[in-house]
């Protein structure tokens, strides 16, 4: 299932977006040009996920060491504190736990954030013609011709 969040630049960086499509609620992050989005449902006890704060992972290497990731990547749900990677959904807390269901995410291009369908509405020329002192509107209906394609591939038209 396709689900059209909004435009690219309706979402600024570090904001968060929880959609509800049919029965599933999906929170939809952007972290810097990244986007992630979880299903709004902790799978630890139901908790709504997506409402958490976020946060950076702190990486080590060993005792004495460590960095922290410059994206907050990371969202512990608001219940319980059950911490989840936004990219995977996997939790590190409860080993054999399942993980938050995680979905792709893509930023698709197109005029207005619209992909053309496969129908296009059949459409009438429309005049203004005077008739005597009174102006009407005129709609001509006879079919208009269909413009010719040039096939390529065997030189004729369509």
């Amino acid at each position: 299932m396709r689900i059209v969040v909004c435009r690219v630049a309706d979402f600024p960086p570090g904001e968060r977006r929880i959609i509800t499509h049919g029965r599933r609620s999906i929170g939809v992050f952007r972290v810097g040009e990244r986007f992630y989005a979880l299903n709004n449902h902790c799978p630890h006890s139901g908790g709504p996920l997506c409402e958490g704060r976020t946060q950076a992972w702190v990486r080590s290497t060993g005792p004495g060491d460590f960095r922290v990731d410059d994206a907050d990547t990371m969202i512990a749900c608001p219940w319980h504190g059950w911490e989840y990677d936004m990219a995977t959904g996997q939790s590190f807390l409860g080993p054999g736990a399942p993980p938050a269901r995680a979905y792709e995410v893509r930023v698709e291009p197109g005029p207005d954030g619209r992909r053309r369908g496969p129908y296009v509405a059949e459409t009438f020329d429309v005049d203004i013609e005077q008739v005597g002192a009174d102006a009407h509107v005129v709609v001509e209906t006879t079919p208009r011709p269909v413009p010719t394609v040039q096939d390529t591939a065997t030189g004729g038209t369509r």
